[in-house]
C-alpha cells in the first residue's frame, strides 16, 4: 500500500453527469431541516413506546436491525429487544443469519434494499421508506449506467451506500472497511477503476492504492461538511485529543486524523488507543457505541463550522433522524413501508456482493464498515 503523502502526476479528476444534482439534494434535505418537528418524548413515554415496539417485535416474528447513526433510543432498543446495532452490510447479515421471518430496518432505504437482497425469502420493513441517502439519490440508475457505458475498460466499483439497481449495475459492491483491499487488488491486476458514488472516499482509496480511478461525484451531505479549519481550531483548545475522521469527509479534514477508517474502525481505534480525549468526523450518532465500548473516554463532535461551513446538517443525518420510536411503534401497521426489490435485480445485484463477501473470506476479513 502507498504512502498516503504520494501525489500521482496525472490523478484522475471526479466526473459525473450527476453533479448538478447535489446543491439540490442539499436544498431538500435543508427544507426538511426547517420544517421537520422537533419531537421530545418524556422518560416516561420513551419507556411506554420502547415496551410497546418490543412487544410487537415478538408477536410479529421479528428483529430490530439499527445503524450506528440511528438514535441512541433506537440503538438501545435493537440491544434490548436483541436485534443488532452496526453497519448496514453487518445489519443485512445479522438480519439474514437470524431465525425471525421479518426484519424491522432502521437506517436508511438503501440498507432495507440490502437487507432484502440478502434475504430474499423475509420481510423487510423500515419506519419510512422516505429515509434515504444523499450518496443514493446523487446516482440515479440511468445516468450512472450511461457513465459506465463510455467506459468499458473499466471495472465498476460501487460502495454500498447505493440503490439495488446500481449494485446490479456494478462489477464490485464494497463497503469502507474493504474499499483499499479492492481497490489495491484491482490495481494489482492492471485493472482500471469507476469509483462511485462517494468522491471523497474515492480520492482516500485512490491515494492511498495508486489505483487508476475515475469518479462519480457524488457526497455525504454529513461527513461534506466537516471543516478542517474548525477541527483544527478545536485541536489547539484540546491537544491531547486524537481525531477519528471517516473516508467520506473532505481530504483537508482527512489531512488532520490520526486514524482514518470506518464506523466500526472508528469504534476500534477509540477502543485500542491510549488517548483519552477523541474529536470525531463522523454522524454523532456513533456516540452511542463509542461511549458504550469506551466509557472512561471523552468524545467531542467535530464541528461543522469554520470557512465556508454552513452546518445544514451538524453532524446529524437528517434521513437517519426519520427513525423515531413513534414511527417504530407503527412499523406493522402502517402498510406502505415494506422493502421489495425485484427478484432479477436481486439476483444480479446479489453478484458483486458476494464477489465482495468471497474476496473477504479469501482475506479473513471481517466485511464491515459502510455508513
Amino acid at each position: 500500500m502507498l504512502d498516503s503523502s504520494i501525489r500521482f502526476a496525472s490523478p484522475c479528476k471526479p466526473m459525473s453527469i450527476a453533479s448538478d444534482k447535489l446543491e439540490t439534494i442539499r436544498q431538500q434535505v435543508q427544507y426538511h431541516l426547517d420544517h421537520a418537528e422537533q419531537h421530545r418524548l418524556s422518560p416516561e413515554q420513551e419507556l411506554a413506546l420502547k415496551e410497546r415496539i418490543a412487544a410487537r417485535l415478538v408477536a410479529e416474528d421479528a428483529v430490530l436491525v439499527a445503524h450506528y447513526y440511528t438514535s441512541p433510543a433506537v440503538q438501545a432498543l435493537a440491544e434490548e429487544t436483541g436485534g443488532c446495532v452496526s453497519d448496514s452490510l453487518e445489519m443485512a447479515r445479522f438480519g439474514r443469519d437470524h431465525s425471525a421471518k421479518t426484519l424491522v430496518v432502521a437506517g436508511v432505504k438503501f440498507m432495507g434494499e440490502t437487507a432484502k437482497i440478502l434475504t430474499p425469502g423475509k420481510r423487510v420493513l423500515m419506519p419510512t421508506l422516505e429515509a434515504t441517502c444523499s450518496l443514493d439519490l446523487g446516482c440515479p440508475i440511468d445516468e450512472f449506467s450511461a457513465f459506465c457505458d463510455q467506459h468499458p475498460d473499466r471495472k465498476v466499483v460501487v460502495y454500498a451506500n447505493t440503490s439495488a439497481a446500481v449494485k446490479a449495475r456494478a462489477d464490485w459492491v464494497v463497503t469502507s472497511g474493504i474499499a483499499l483491499d479492492v481497490a489495491e487488488h484491482l490495481a494489482d491486476q492492471g485493472e482500471k477503476i469507476i469509483w462511485a458514488p462517494d468522491q471523497h472516499l474515492g480520492d482516500y482509496v485512490r491515494r492511498e492504492t495508486g489505483a487508476d480511478i475515475l469518479m462519480w461525484d457524488g457526497a455525504c451531505i454529513v461527513h461534506e461538511e466537516f471543516k478542517a479549519r474548525g477541527i483544527a481550531d478545536l485541536k489547539a483548545v484540546y491537544p491531547d485529543a486524537a481525531v477519528l475522521v471517516h473516508p467520506e469527509s473532505p481530504a483537508s479534514v482527512r489531512e488532520l486524523a490520526d486514524r482514518v477508517g470506518s464506523t466500526t474502525q472508528i469504534i476500534r481505534a477509540a477502543s485500542e488507543m491510549d488517548n483519552k480525549r477523541f474529536i470525531v468526523a463522523t454522524d454523532q450518532g456513533i456516540f452511542y457505541k463509542l461511549q458504550q465500548e469506551a466509557p472512561d473516554k471523552e468524545f467531542i463532535i467535530a464541528p461543522t463550522a469554520g470557512d465556508g461551513a454552513t452546518c445544514r446538517s451538524c453532524a446529524n443525518c437528517p434521513w437517519m433522524a426519520m427513525n423515531e420510536l413513534e414511527l417504530l411503534a407503527q412499523v406493522f401497521d402502517i402498510g406502505d413501508n415494506e422493502v421489495l426489490v425485484d427478484k432479477t435485480l436481486g439476483e444480479q445485484a446479489m453478484v458483486p456482493l458476494k464477489r465482495m463477501l468471497d474476496f473477504a473470506a479469501e482475506l479473513q476479513l471481517t466485511v464491515k464498515g459502510n455508513a
